[in-house]
Order: structure tokens, then sequence, then C-alpha cells
């Protein structure tokens, strides 16, 4: 049915996979700098952090992947006087995490604040230091109120690395429109690939729904 191509759109599923991880363990921790900077106490860091996260969420993922691919080779070729250009499947990782980042910092921002303050002032009075209060008392509440919109984030995350094909990277879209341009039977092999991506996201959220469940149990008790 795919005329010998199906192992390369498992490479290609694989590729997708290595990319949405590596994108979503630096875009989780440019989400927490994000965060930190939004919630702090100087106006110029508060000033960073929010016009990283209007920038970003405002301009399409396809100029931040661009923006990363051409201005990156264009940086390495101004530092070392010769032309290089940039891999990209780092690109690709560099340009989802910048996106993902924007979006998991105003999660976690409003995780955060969606924590009463009556719960810090409890646990100051019953002698915890800030640090404690942190880590004991609003990181498990605020954990829970980002849970869902974090996990759909993610998912989000999932399918927006289709758009790096456009730089050259052999995820699975690029593989498919490769596989489709030799066969020259666009309607099957899309439509194994549109199969791919709902698997890989329905096993997502089968997980996301049951770490929810999980979460709502630890309340319940």
């Amino acid at each position: 049915m795919l005329h010998g191509y199906g192992d390369q759109l498992i490479r290609g599923t694989l590729s997708t996979l290595q990319l949405a991880g590596a994108a979503l363990v630096l875009g989780s921790l440019l989400g927490a700098a994000g965060c930190w900077l939004q919630l702090s106490t100087h106006r110029a860091l508060r000033t960073v952090g929010h016009a990283y996260t209007t920038a970003v969420r405002g301009v399409p993922d396809l100029l931040i992947v661009f923006a990363v691919y051409f201005g990156g080779s264009l940086m390495l070729a101004s530092l070392t006087g010769r032309h290089v250009e940039v891999d990209a499947f780092f690109a690709g990782v560099a340009a989802l995490a910048v996106s993902f980042g924007a979006y998991a910092a105003e999660i976690a921002r409003g995780a955060l604040l969606s924590v009463s303050a009556a719960q810090r002032d409890a646990a100051r009075m019953l002698g915890l230091t800030s640090t404690r209060t942190l880590w004991s008392v609003v990181m498990p509440q605020a954990a829970r109120v980002a849970l869902a919109p974090f996990g759909n984030q993610s998912i989000v995350l999932l399918k927006q690395t289709s758009i790096v094909s456009i730089v050259g990277c052999d995820e699975l879209m690029r593989k498919a429109a490769e596989a489709s341009g030799a066969t020259r039977e666009p309607f099957t092999i899309y439509l194994a690939t549109a199969c791919i991506y709902l698997t890989l996201t329905g096993f997502l959220t089968l997980c996301l729904e049951q770490a929810e469940h999980r979460a709502s149990s630890r309340d319940r008790r």
C-alpha cells in the first residue's frame, strides 16, 4: 500500500519524536525562566519577560523557524568569516523551544498566581521559609492547575514539528512529502501520515487524562 516507503515514514516518526522531546525539555526550561522574569520584583526583568512572551506569541511559528535557521547561519558566518549552515534539526529544536517556552511561561505564571495569598500567609505563620513555602505549598497546587494546559500545549508542539520540514529537517512530514513525490500517490501517503499523527496525539491525550485523573484522586484524598 505504501510502496515500500513505510520504513521511511517510521524513520520520520522517530525523528519527529526526538524533535518534539528535545524542544519540550528546552522549551520547559525557557518557560520556567520566562515565568521567573515576569514574576520578578525588578521592573527591568519583568519587562524582558513580558517582551519575550508577547513577541513570540504574536509571531507565526514558521517565521520563528526561519529566523533561527537563516539568522543562525548569518550570525555564525559573521563570527567565523565563512558560510556556515545551521543543522536543520538543531534549528528546529531551538525554534520550537522558543515558541513553546513563551506559552509555557504564561501557563506557569497563571498557575502560580492562581494560588491564593492566604496559602502563603498560612505557611509563613507555621514557620515555613519562603523556599519551603514555594516547594511544599505553592508548587504542588500550581502544578495541578498547569497540568491540563501544559499537556495540551505539548500536543500542539508535537503537531508543530511538521513546519520544520520547510528548512529540510527529516521529520515525518518531509519523509511523507518525499514518499508522495516518488509514488505519485499523495492521498495514500498523507492519509497514512495523518494516522501516525493521530496515533501519537491520541497516546499523549490518554497519558494526559491519566495524569489528570491521578491528580484529582490525590485532591479527593
